[in-house]
Parts: structure tokens; sequence; C-alpha cells
């Protein structure tokens, strides 16, 4: 018996996230939950995984389907998830780390001609998203790469949907795709610690160590240099979905991180076609004949 455990999820506030705004209600939830110390049995337990299968999970960290590995991705994302790896499905989160792991084996697997990301998450965190999207989009020309969205792909999410292949994102009807920008969500305890009658008081070397610490409300020069620190990692966004997907970096920037339900996330370029999941991935399989 295990809990979620709450550095995990802290993770999610006063730092840089590829995250759809609405989604930060999922993150409060994830921490209330690993608050409360909720419970989660193990893995075989939960699905009814013999000892055996879960050893062969193991070794082989995705299904194949005629040929083409299923890597999913759903929940909010986060840098690494450890050896929390097999619990992600029953938390609603999935790790940067198992995402890279099970590309890296398909890729060198003899057994898969294919990969295909089954995604549906609101985005998560930006360390180690933008390193995942360019070994993906590196890989390029190894195998066919294609992402198949069941149902949408937001932020980060969408980071790593653009750097499939040309001609292989599909989304469907009732889908999304884009927020491509950064948030940063601080919360400030200084009114609690206030009304406990607890009085912080920080020691630092260095005028910026203790800079948007959460024991105290956000100053205006911190607010000036969190904004920098977002806009920057919004230009590497806009300029790595404009690399991935042949857009010009000024029509991503255009949409101020707005989504896109369907075909509307077609015309603009962030997407191929519309489809639902079963039929993207006959597409697929017939692309590969």
């Amino acid at each position: 018996m295990t809990a979620l455990p709450r550095h995990l999820v802290t993770r999610l506030f006063n730092s840089c996230a590829a995250l759809l705004p609405a989604a930060s209600t999922i993150a409060v939830d994830l921490l209330a939950r690993a608050s409360d110390g909720i419970e989660a049995s193990a893995p075989g337990s939960a699905f009814g995984i013999n000892e055996d299968l879960e050893n062969e999970d193991r070794a082989r960290p995705y299904d194949i389907v005629c040929g083409v590995a299923i890597i999913p991705i759903r929940g909010v994302l986060i840098q690494r998830l450890s050896w929390l790896w097999s619990y992600g499905d029953l938390f609603g989160i999935s790790g940067y780390d198992r995402i890279r792991l099970q590309f890296m084996r398909a890729l060198a697997d003899p057994n898969v001609d294919a990969i295909a990301f089954d995604l549906d998450s609101p985005g998560g965190e930006v360390a180690g998203c933008f390193d995942l999207v360019d070994t993906i989009y590196r890989a390029r020309g190894s195998k066919p790469i294609a992402a198949i969205l069941g149902e949408s792909a937001y932020s980060a999410a969408y980071a790593i949907a653009s750097a499939v292949d040309p001609g292989r994102l599909w989304v469907p009807r009732t889908g999304g795709t884009g927020s491509v920008g950064v948030i940063y969500l601080h919360l400030s305890i200084a009114g609690w610690l206030a009304k406990s009658g607890i009085t912080p008081t920080l020691v630092t070397k260095g005028a910026f160590k203790g800079e948007g610490n959460e024991m105290f409300d956000l100053s205006e020069d911190a607010l000036e240099h969190m904004q920098a620190d977002i806009d920057a990692v919004g230009q590497l966004f806009d300029a790595t979905v404009a690399r991935n997907r042949g857009l010009a970096i000024k029509d991503v920037t255009r949409t101020q991180a707005g989504t896109f339900l369907g075909g509307k996330g077609v015309d603009i370029g962030f997407a191929d076609a519309v489809a639902a999941p079963d039929e993207a991935f006959r597409a697929l399989l017939k692309q590969l004949d």
C-alpha cells in the first residue's frame, strides 16, 4: 500500500509549467490526495496482473498491435515518476522518464515497425518536456512515428504530439490541440502563516536567492523576473512547435495559447486530420503498407 508522494505534485507549483490553465484544478486535486495520503494497491492486484506478466511488461513496456508500439501519454505530465511508473495511471499522471524509456526501447525493438503515441493530456511540467520532444523529433526517419489523440493533447502534451512525423497527427472531432503557452502558478502561504502567528525570515546570500518563496507574497521585482523566464520558455515553445509542424513562428505565437477543437486544429496546421482513434490507427496501418 502506498500514497502519492507530495513532492511529485508540488513540482507543478512555483515553477514553469506547460499546462492547460483549467487543469490547474487537477493539480490541486492531486496535491490534496497526496496530503490526504490516498492509498493505492499494487498494480498487480489493481489490474489482475500476475507477477510473470508484470515482469514481461518491464522487459517490453508497451503493447504491440499489428507491429505498432502503443505508448500511452495520459493525465498530468511530470519530469520523473521514478519508482512510481506502475502507479501513474492510478493517479492520473505520466512521467517523461517513462515515455522516453518506452520510446527508446521501441526504436530498438526489432518487433516494432512503427510507434504511435496515444495521447489524452492537459500538459504539465516544462522541465524535461522539450528534451523529450527533441529526442522524438530527431528520431524521425528511424521508424514511422505517429500521434493519435484520444481525446486531446494540450500544452506540453501537444509539444510531444507535434514532434511526430508530418501527416501522422490525428485528432478526434471532439478532441483538441493547442494551448502552446507557459504558465507559472505561484502559491503563497503568507496569509496562512500570519493567521497562525508565524513570521518567517529568510537569510540568504545573493539578492535573488529567496525570490518567489511561497512563504511570502510575490514582489513586483520577482514577478518581473518570472515573467522574463516565462517569455523565454514561451518563445522556445513557439519555435519548437513551428519547427515540428513546418509553420512560421509568428503564426504559432499568434494563437496566444488558444485551444482548437477537432478540425479547427487541422485548419491552423496543428493536426493533420480529424479521426476517431480506431479510424486513425487504421489510417496509420494503411500508410505503413
